[in-house]
């Protein structure tokens, strides 16, 4: 994202989403979790069943957002994270996890495919406040899945 864009973001408008989204949660199948380090947050992943249309949200659960402190990159913050999404998806049963990473964002990519994710050929297209966006999909079973046949 152009940093522009992220210099201009309203962070108290921010809050007030994020209050209500927390609010909202429906855990175990929604819900956010947040990763710890000496007391503060340096991560969070939020997620809910999926609001993709080619795909069941009573089977497929989506992480929405996965965000780490550059300063906790590579020492296993993220890893611990994604493994207790997994998990808490896993435990609200469903079968399948997706979610939506820029497709010029090769760090969370090659990250998430070592945490067992997948393109699976998704692909969207948007315009956001005047910049293009390309978003690929990447999908993965969750443990306790049935096998795929």
């Amino acid at each position: 994202m152009p940093e522009e864009y992220l210099a201009s973001l309203d962070t108290e408008a921010f809050r007030a989403a994020w209050d209500d989204r927390i609010t909202e949660s429906r855990w175990p199948s929604s819900g956010t979790l947040v990763a710890e380090e000496a007391g503060r947050v340096v991560g969070y992943s939020r997620f809910y069943p999926t609001d993709d249309t080619d795909d069941d949200p009573a089977v497929v659960g989506m992480i929405g957002s996965m965000y780490t402190l550059p300063e906790v990159w590579g020492t296993g913050a993220g890893k611990a994270l994604m493994a207790g999404v997994v998990d808490t998806l896993a435990g609200a049963g469903y079968s399948q996890a997706t979610l939506w990473v820029l497709e010029g964002n090769h760090r969370a990519r090659e990250f998430y495919r070592r945490q067992g994710w997948d393109g699976d050929g998704g692909l969207v297209e948007e315009r956001g406040d005047g910049f293009p966006i390309t978003k690929v999909r990447y999908r993965r079973p969750l443990p306790g899945a049935p096998a795929p046949s």
